[in-house]
């Protein structure tokens, strides 16, 4: 995927400002620009992307089920991964919750498996839930081109409305004949030359969208920006070797079993999963063994057993790293990148706490993230022995 890169794409974020699309002399960019302003639902947004991304394929005639399909395997990895909300009884949601079920698919398999899936998927629901996604979004996004179809011209059976659009001028695309999922649109060619020749502008203009949308929808999720796709895999080596450092000179037992850990066993756990928080922040840190690791996954510790045991794994480390020199610089090490926030190290790390003080602290940094994650669905854990 592109990136205008991710500078950009917040400067656009956090000026609120309409994105400039390229100039053109033959072709209707104003109305282009508008496609997404009524975001009250995510298909649009979908639905173009997936446009976008077979026209950059060098497609120019494209059936609704290929795109459609598309549009759920684009959708799967921040719905079954991050448990984002993509509207109020969105039929997106729903047909990946169903592909879930039914396929037990992890949530970062791969783009290409999902797509070889839905295309040979059977269910009913799956299938029923596709045609409910094609019935508005094809002939609705471009609504901005065509001002003067009204009201009640908009409520026709689809082969009645592709038939009336297809009368249209200046389309981005037409229908070819009507034959439910099959149909086929055709993309014009100078859209499509256009669309690859600023592809990666377009690409960062729907993200833009994207993410406006998916913040309004999840207005307590942080970090919207980072699960969007898949993301590279995380290093946390400095983190273990800061730990491993304290294991080899006080016996420490990990939080969740209280087993002994060693320089051999250690393996890093996000207390509130990685999956929400989408950071690696060292005050949602703490060591455990690889097995704990597994079995937690992307759940949540049971907070009224795992946070006390939390506070003392935390505060032990605190105090050997204030006590030993190397310690220290060890930590000084992990805090150059896994303590972004300087208010939080200045609140947590500050010399001369004591464990009450600290405690309470972490609480406050900690706690109102970890409600979050449970308003969001994700479940509550426990070790079972």
């Amino acid at each position: 995927m592109l990136f205008i890169g991710m500078s950009c794409l917040l400067y656009f974020l956090s000026r609120e400002n309409v994105m400039q699309l390229p100039y053109s002399d033959v072709l209707d960019i104003a109305h282009f620009s508008r496609l997404f302003d009524n975001k009250s639902e995510c298909y649009k947004l979908f639905w173009f992307q997936a446009i976008a991304r077979k026209i950059k394929e060098g497609y120019e005639i494209i059936t609704f089920e290929t795109l459609i399909d598309e549009m759920i395997a684009d959708a799967w990895y921040m719905v079954s991964e991050y448990h984002l909300n993509l509207g109020p009884n969105d039929a997106l949601e729903k047909v990946v919750h169903r592909l879930s079920e039914i396929s037990h698919m992890k949530s970062s398999e791969k783009k290409e498996i999902i797509l070889e899936y839905l295309a040979d998927c059977e269910d009913k629901e799956v299938i029923a839930m596709k045609r409910t996604l094609s019935q508005n979004v094809p002939y609705r996004l471009q609504a901005p081109f065509m001002e003067s179809m009204k009201g009640k011209e908009w409520n026709r059976s689809g082969k009645n409305l592709a038939a009336r659009i297809n009368q249209e001028h200046r389309l981005i695309y037409y229908f070819l004949p009507f034959c439910g999922m099959s149909t086929q649109i055709q993309i014009q060619k100078e859209w499509a030359d256009y669309i690859k020749q600023n592809y990666e502008i377009i690409e960062g203009w729907i993200e833009l969208n994207l993410i406006q949308y998916l913040q309004r929808r999840n207005p307590s999720v942080p970090g919207i920006v980072d699960k969007l796709f898949p993301p590279k895999e995380r290093n946390l080596e400095k983190v273990k070797k800061y730990w491993k450092m304290i294991v080899a000179i006080k016996p420490v037992c990990e939080i969740y079993g209280e087993n002994p850990l060693n320089e051999k066993n250690i393996s890093i756990d996000h207390f509130v999963p990685w999956s929400y928080v989408a950071h690696d922040e060292l005050w949602n840190l703490t060591p455990t063994t690889r097995s704990i690791n597994s079995s937690k996954s992307n759940s949540l510790p049971d907070w009224n057993i795992y946070f006390p045991m939390l506070c003392k794994s935390e505060y032990l480390s605190y105090e050997m790293m204030w006590k030993y020199p190397r310690i220290h610089e060890e930590f000084e090490k992990c805090a150059r990148e896994h303590l972004n926030n300087q208010e939080i190290r200045h609140k947590l790390y500050r010399q001369d706490l004591s464990e009450r003080e600290f405690s309470g602290r972490l609480e406050e940094v900690i706690l109102p993230v970890y409600q979050s994650a449970k308003s969001m669905g994700f479940s509550n854990w426990r070790l079972r022995v």
